[in-house]
């Protein structure tokens, strides 16, 4: 997929892929590539969270599901911002029950299609 973090702080994340090895038989981006490199971003920017927060535990993906909206004819860019607030839920209820989810949207191109996923941090 060649994908690259391209930006990265503590409340968002830009993934860039270039479409050629993304590229379906029509010529735009495959949807099974659109899928992996939307989710990936959604972990990507999770696991980073975790850092920052020294959280140590196992990070699953608990449930996605994507919207197609229109075709992806350049390359592929992921974009996901988190707010303060949903960071600190995340942690408060992984602190009180030993697991904490995260929901994310994370948008490709200029809303092409949009992933929403639930990241589940397990304590360990």
């Amino acid at each position: 997929m060649q994908f690259s973090i391209v930006g990265l702080d503590e409340n968002s994340i830009h993934v860039h892929a270039p479409l050629a090895p993304n590229v379906n038989i029509h010529g735009t981006g495959f949807a099974g590539s659109i899928y992996s490199l939307a989710v990936l971003t959604g972990w990507a920017m999770v696991s980073h969270i975790m850092e920052l927060k020294g959280i140590e535990g196992d990070l699953v993906v608990g449930k996605a599901e994507i919207r197609y909206r229109l075709p992806v004819e350049s390359d592929i860019n992921c974009y996901c911002q988190v707010s303060d607030k949903h960071v600190n839920e995340m942690v408060g209820r992984l602190a009180q029950s030993g697991n904490g989810r995260l929901k994310l949207d994370i948008v490709i191109g200029d809303k092409a299609a949009v992933l929403s996923a639930m990241y589940v941090v397990v304590g360990v």
